[in-house]
């Protein structure tokens, strides 16, 4: 029997446990998840509900002859593709701290030819913070500040992540790094698996991720304390202005075999990279506007060439951006 989201919730913080529903394949109501979104990290008017300290900028992809051989994907015919690129601080907050072991975020949307775009969200982590849309509503539901202590019970918070540790992983990975010094200079996960098709009808599924051309870099703890709590948007035009902003995008290729279905877990080490090309920043708009300010970045668009796996996260993800975005509108979208 199918119990309405809604109820569902209400049964979290009762006879039916947070670890319960997470196991479950309740449906998700996409306008609960966007609801549930609000109440746990807070509600900023017309900002995203994830990653809402961002900035926009536009560059330029060109692909590669490897990539050609990979997909038929018009983003790899070698031409120069327009990007319009979104970079992020992870979180609810607009004013979230640029100094901090969180998330960053780069999302893109690749304009090809006839009509076809390409939309993608990559985090600065390999892997996502929960296996299905039911075990997210769960974990944002645990974490619900109470209006009494404005806090979550750490009691409930416990035994959800005790029954589901692999909510935590993610956050590990985070705190084991260092803050970036840059949004230009960190590592960018799509963590999803997708699938390739080459002319000849040959598909082969990878993880991709954006690794910075002239490598990683980061911040000590004293480095990160010197910088203050806003320096990510001032550094990147200035790198953008020296010309050095630029990833090379590649894919990890999958073998028979790897877990292809949960973003929880990524492909096992060693795995063969192909190079697909090299994404270029070339400029950033200033803080408050820009191409970027209404593209939700739903990663279910995708051109010929390119289909999603069949992880429940993946398409989950479409129609709560679709809910999120209609807010912000209504609200009168800011950066």
């Amino acid at each position: 029997m199918k119990i309405p989201l809604l109820s569902a919730l209400t049964l979290i913080g009762t006879s039916f446990s947070a670890s319960a529903f997470a196991q479950s394949q309740m449906p998700i109501n996409p306008v609960a998840m966007v609801n549930q979104f609000e109440a746990t990290n807070g509600k900023f008017d017309g900002y995203r509900r994830s990653g809402a300290k961002g900035i926009c900028a536009t560059g330029e992809f060109t692909g590669s002859p490897e990539g050609r051989a990979l997909s038929s994907a018009s983003v790899f015919s070698g031409k120069r593709i327009p990007v319009v690129a979104r970079f992020s601080v992870g979180g609810a907050n607009p004013k979230a701290a640029d100094n901090t072991k969180s998330q960053r975020n780069m999302s893109l949307q690749f304009t090809l030819p006839n009509g076809e775009q390409w939309l993608m969200g990559n985090i600065s982590a390999p892997i996502f913070g929960s296996a299905t849309p039911q075990q997210l509503m769960a974990l944002l539901a645990v974490r619900q500040p109470d209006p009494a202590t404005k806090a979550p019970d750490p009691i409930k918070v416990k035994a959800f992540n005790d029954a589901n540790p692999e909510v935590l992983l993610q956050g590990k990975y985070l705190a084991s790094q260092p803050v970036p010094a840059s949004f230009a200079s960190v590592n960018y996960w799509g963590v999803h698996a997708f699938g390739f098709t080459n002319p000849s009808g040959v598909k082969q599924f990878g993880k991709w991720i954006f690794e910075p051309v002239n490598g990683t870099q980061g911040l000590s703890d004293e480095e990160a304390k010197e910088k203050g709590a806003s320096f990510l948007f001032d550094d990147l035009r200035q790198r953008v202005k020296e010309g050095k902003v630029a990833f090379n995008f590649n894919l990890e290729l999958a073998q028979p075999g790897d877990q292809l279905d949960n973003a929880t877990v990524p492909l096992p080490e060693g795995r063969k990279k192909i190079n697909l090309g090299v994404l270029k920043i070339t400029s950033v708009s200033e803080d408050d506007k820009g191409a970027c300010l209404t593209v939700n970045y739903n990663p279910m668009v995708m051109p010929k060439g390119v289909e999603p796996s069949n992880d429940p996260m993946l398409s989950a993800r479409a129609a709560p951006y679709a809910v999120a975005l209609g807010r912000r509108l209504s609200e009168g979208a800011k950066q």
